[in-house]
């Protein structure tokens, strides 16, 4: 996906994106990594701490994909930004271990539903 125009990226203080700010009328809608809300509408300096209070590590738990037959697979996310979301399955920690030949689904940006992370 490309991001729309109007979507300004957030970078916080080591200068690591963490999210856009997407404009509405005079106010912001604050949206994470993933391209997915996080509140809003506020002003910038709400939509600023909203983003950097989320921060990014959210993406190093354990999160569920919903899969289209209704199962669902343990999974941690590999990479994510406005390209895609890369997730990696992950039964019984076997994502973090080296070689695991662990199967990878390719997600779209923001990163649809089915993705469920973790404590939502």
């Amino acid at each position: 996906m490309t991001l729309p125009g109007d979507w300004i990226e957030h970078r916080r203080e080591d200068g690591e994106c963490v999210g856009w700010m997407v404009p509405d009328g005079g106010r912001f809608r604050p949206r994470d990594i993933l391209g997915r809300p996080v509140g809003g509408p506020v002003d910038w300096l709400e939509a600023e701490e909203a983003l950097e209070e989320r921060g990014l590590a959210f993406l190093a738990g354990r999160h569920v994909l919903r899969l289209p037959d209704g199962r669902e697979r343990p999974v941690r996310i590999s990479q994510a930004g406005p390209e895609g979301v890369e997730v990696v399955a992950d039964e019984f920690g076997a994502a973090s271990a080296v070689g695991a030949g662990a199967e990878t689904f390719r997600l779209p940006f923001p990163a649809p539903e089915e993705l469920i992370l973790d404590g939502e």
